[in-house]
């Protein structure tokens, strides 16, 4: 006779590091749970021998005791989706939006972006917008550290309309000068999936 399989698909809060997915494989794989797919923010699991109430039992465990969080609602889902596409924007450099944000996370996400706008704002208390920014000045002190490229190759490929833009959004942020952040080498850096 076939053995019924349960599967079961979490949206995990601030789950956007690499570190994150091998610490959840690693600590499911001991509790019996197999994993269907694990990619940032969203978990499938299946099990033969487990019900999913049992399953939704261990693996909130392991995500509160981990320091993660599953999103509940579809809305609290939708937030996470936004910073992940965000943080995809900037793996690969140049940044190239060819379309603006708005239109990127609308066509991607079936929303209008006032209603995303709106929901981001009330649920992590910052636009979407500065958000972003944020996201693009921690990339900033990325390659500021790598010492491989100019302030206005940073500029170029991080698409600011220029070097003065980006001094001023990095100073604003980061309490310094780029020079002085250079300079310093006393590197303050956020893993991403703390910016908020």
């Amino acid at each position: 006779m076939h053995k019924m399989i349960t599967t079961k698909e979490f949206w995990i809060k601030n789950m956007v590091c690499s570190r994150c997915l091998k610490v959840i494989k690693q600590e499911l794989q001991e509790l019996g749970v197999t994993i269907a797919s694990l990619e940032l923010g969203k978990l499938l699991v299946e099990s033969t021998t487990k019900t999913e109430a049992e399953i939704v039992i261990i693996v909130t465990e392991m995500l509160h005791s981990n320091g993660f969080e599953i999103a509940q609602s579809e809305e609290e889902m939708l937030v996470e989706r936004i910073k992940l596409i965000l943080i995809e924007q900037l793996v690969e450099l140049p940044l190239h939006i060819k379309v603006n944000m708005s239109q990127l996370l609308a066509s991607v996400l079936y929303r209008d972006y006032k209603t995303l706008s709106k929901l981001f704002s009330s649920k992590e208390k910052t636009t979407i917008e500065k958000y972003f920014i944020k996201l693009k000045i921690e990339k900033v002190k990325e390659l500021i550290q790598l010492k491989q490229h100019s302030f206005s190759d940073i500029g170029h490929l991080l698409d600011y309309s220029s070097v003065n833009h980006l001094s001023r959004q990095f100073k604003d942020i980061v309490g310094m000068s780029m020079t002085d952040y250079k300079n310093t080498e006393n590197w303050k850096r956020s893993f991403y999936d703390e910016i908020i």
